[in-house]
This record gives structure tokens, sequence and C-alpha cells, in this order.
């Protein structure tokens, strides 16, 4: 942890450096390339040792895969070898070497990069082989029309910024980025006509950077403070259980759970302000010309912490890694993409009993949700103050469930975690089959459009600068039709 932190500050005044002293206007892309792959490959040297030559193994290996396979079919076989790879990695750090400690855990950075290599295989896929009409708009705006070379590919997945704890990002924004192309400020007028009003090349991260840093001192100095008093291991206590009122139960489940987000806000946000530092992550500009850098943001806390849906958390928990199981397997399926998309999300994850457990749990709790949220919620969203009850009412709801679906997790092994759901009775387990059993799961016809996009009370707010902001984009100056066309694909995918 203490080198994870060293490794990150480092990371992050690089990262001024390079936006400093190896602007896109100052130096060329090359250079770039070689700059941000060495320095990355330098902190992972420095973190992991000689574990980190599993980084150069797994990205060399898949980029020759590519290469000899060709562009019909390499998608699948850089998915199985990458995930494989990534799987016989944690297996021998779990079960050889030290199983339940975090101690040399370079399998957290073979994720992001197993992420890179398997969603840029299938952005390749698309953009070379398939029709463009048979593409989804998110997979059109994505698709890669060449192949990268080796340095762009290396500089891709290994780059300082992002080669600790990404996030993940597109292949295309990635190349942008490097290559300094600039953004515009583009509005819609009456006639619908777009009018440029001004260009910058250079919009400054600052402000962006330091509100970021603020938010992880602050995280960072939770979880030093607070997190350590409530932990998650105290849920199975014996004289715990024995005592305590199921109120009091549930309530611990909920702060405890709550104390652990800490570390990861911490760990994504620094991450996302070190990508800032360096100049990337510019989403675009809202009407008044306000810079926007969340483009490749990991999360957004205050729509974590006020789910009131189980689907409103995971959209707004680890977004990018969401976004991966998405392109890569939820719109691909032939069947069951929620449950196979689950299955994906544990197998990446590690090969820990409780993260299965974890997500098997997650497949009921999302049907379950769903099937509530579609059979009965339009019940309830005409009035503004029945509407508040419901949002209050859910948002307990989705705390508690989230809680206690994510304890394994957080414990590992099976027995804690089979303790822990014995000592509920499996409550929640057995009232998710119920709710299937009774409600269908599909969405009724009544008042599935009319109250589709209604949103809970306290989220209205920044779901209208959301919606503000996908008025407006940014563009390449390349030509007037493909700007056109970045601008309408960037915020179908930004949407999705």
């Amino acid at each position: 942890q203490v080198n994870f932190v060293v490794c990150q500050l480092f990371a992050l005044l690089a990262a001024i450096w390079f936006r400093t002293y190896l602007h896109s206007s100052k130096t060329s892309p090359f250079v770039r390339h070689v700059v941000a792959t060495l320095l990355g490959l330098y902190l992972a040297l420095f973190c992991f040792g000689w574990y980190a030559l599993h980084f150069v193994i797994q990205s060399g290996i898949s980029y020759y895969i590519m290469i000899i396979i060709g562009v019909e079919n390499m998608h699948k076989y850089c998915f199985v070898f990458a995930l494989g790879y990534l799987t016989v990695c944690q297996i021998t750090r779990v079960y050889i070497f030290d199983y339940g400690q975090y101690s040399a855990d370079f399998s957290g950075p073979m994720m992001i990069i197993t992420q890179k290599i398997t969603s840029l295989a299938f952005e390749i896929h698309d953009g070379m082989f398939r029709k463009t009409e048979d593409l989804t708009p998110s997979q059109r705006c994505l698709a890669v029309r060449r192949m990268p070379s080796l340095l762009e590919y290396l500089s891709y997945n290994c780059n300082f910024m992002g080669i600790l704890a990404g996030p993940l990002c597109s292949y295309k924004d990635y190349i942008t980025f490097i290559e300094g192309r600039s953004y515009q400020l583009q509005q819609s007028e009456a006639n619908g006509k777009e009018d440029t009003k001004y260009e910058q090349t250079d919009p400054s991260p600052n402000i962006a950077v330091a509100q970021k840093l603020l938010i992880c001192g602050l995280s960072l100095l939770f979880h030093m403070t607070i997190t350590k008093t409530l932990p998650v291991e105290y849920n199975i206590d014996d004289n715990f259980r024995a005592t305590a009122s199921w109120p009091v139960r549930f309530f611990y489940l909920y702060v405890s759970l709550m104390a652990a987000r800490p570390k990861y806000y911490f760990a994504w946000t620094l991450a996302d302000a070190i990508n800032n530092a360096a100049g990337f992550g510019f989403r675009g500009y809202d009407k008044n010309g306000v810079t926007h850098w969340d483009l490749i943001s990991n999360l957004r806390i205050q729509q974590i912490e006020f789910s009131t849906s189980f689907k409103m958390f995971l959209d707004n928990w680890n977004i990018q890694t969401a976004l991966w199981l998405k392109r890569v397997c939820y719109e691909r399926a032939t069947f069951s993409p929620t449950i196979q998309t689950f299955i994906l999300s544990a197998i990446w994850h590690g090969v820990y009993p409780g993260y299965y457990l974890t997500f098997l749990t997650g497949v009921l709790m999302t049907l379950a949700a769903r099937a509530i949220r579609n059979n009965i919620r339009h019940y309830f969203v005409e009035s503004p103050a029945v509407k508040l009850c419901y949002d209050i009412i859910t948002w307990m709801a989705t705390q508690v469930a989230i809680s206690y679906t994510v304890v394994p997790f957080v414990l590992l092994s099976v027995k804690p975690s089979f303790t822990f759901y014995s000592s509920c009775y499996f409550c929640l387990h057995i009232a998710s089959i119920l709710v299937l059993l009774v409600f269908p799961l599909k969405r009724t016809q009544k008042g599935s459009k009319k109250h589709e996009s209604v949103q809970p009370v306290w989220s209205k707010k920044l779901e209208e600068e959301e919606n503000l902001l996908q008025k407006n984009s940014y563009s390449t100056t390349h030509n007037s039709f493909s700007q056109k066309q970045e601008i309408t694909c960037r915020y179908q995918a930004l949407k999705q």
C-alpha cells in the first residue's frame, strides 16, 4: 500500500511534468509514447519488482496474436488468452504464494491491462471486419480502423498514468490525447446548426485536479480513522450475532460496508487526477464554457451513496469496468446476458471464492430489483410526497442489499461468508427468489415508458447537469464530417 501511494504521487508529479514539458505542441507523438511507456514500466518495476514482466509478456503475446490471427477472430483469441493469463497469475499468487494477503499483488495492474487488451481487440474487430451498419452506436464510435503499432499498443497498455490503478480508457481517446488534437465548444442553434464559439487547444485541468485531490485527502482520512473502528469481520462475531437485535445488525452491516468504500474512492479518484494532470480525461464544455474532466472517471460518489436501485449503484461504481463488461460481454451475449456478465466479472476479479458468492448473489439481487422496479414503481411516482417516501424506502433497501451482497467480496473465503449468510438465514436470497416467482421479469407495458426516466428526488439536479452536458460535445479539427460523427457517437456512448 505504501509502494502504491508513493508511486501514484510520483506519477502525479510526472503527469504535471509530462503536460508541461512534453506537451503535444512541443514534441512528437512518438516521444510522448516512448516516455509514457518507459515511466509506466519503471513504476511497475519499482512497485512489483520482476513481477512487472508479466505486464510486458501479456501485452506482447496479445499483440502477436492480433498480428498472426487476423481481424476476423483475433478478438476471441485475445479475450481467451488475456483472461486466461490473468487467471493463472491470480491462482499462483493466491493459492501458491500468499492466500488472503495483498502483498506483491501484481494482478491488480494486470486486471486493467486485460481490460485494455480485450476491449481494443473487439474495437479493431468492429472497425476492420464488421460492417458499419451492424454496429451499435457505441461500437461505431469506438471502432478502430487501423492496426496500432507495437509502441502505440504498449503505450496504451502500460503508460505511467494508468498502469497501477487505471482507469480503463478507450484506445481512440488515448491516441487523441497523445496526438494532442484540439477540442471545440459546440452549441446547437435553434436551426439545428453547430456554432463554434471558440477553440481552446489546451483547457486547464488544475481546478479539476485540485478538487479530486481534496476528495482523495478526505477519503484517506476517513479510511485511516473510521474504517479500522468498523471492521466488516465484526458482522460474523459470535458475541455480536448472539446479542445484537436485527435492526442493530443490519445498521452495522450498512455502516461497516460504507466505511470500506473510501479506500476505493481514494485509489480511483487519485488515478483520475493523475490522468487529468497529464491533460487526459477532458470530456467537453457546457454552454457556459465550463470544462468537465470526467471522461474516464471511475465513480460518482454522491450517486453511489444515495442510490435508490441496485442498477443505479452498479452504474456509478467502477464505471469503466461496467462499460467494459457491457461492451465485451453484455451487448454481445447470445443468451442470459446478465448472468454471463456477472460470471465474467467474477472471473476477472480473481479466484477467491468470496468473489463468486458475491457475483452470484448479485445476479439474484439485480433480477429481483429489476422485477420490483418494473412492476410496482409506476404506482408511486405520481405524487411528489409519495415519490419521496418511495425513494427513501428504496434507498434503504438498496444500501442493505448492496452491503449484504458484497460481504463475501470482503471476507474472501467460503466459511466466513456462509457464516454470515446463515446467521441472516439467507433472508435476502430467499426474498429475491420469491420476488422472481411472484413478479414477471419483463417490463409491463403499463407505465413502462412514461416513468422510465423519473429520477430520485435528490439526484434531479445532478441529472439535469449531465443532460445539459449531453447537448454539447467536443470534436477533432480534421474535417466537418468527422467532427459531427464524433459528436454523435461520443455522447451516445456516454449516455449508454
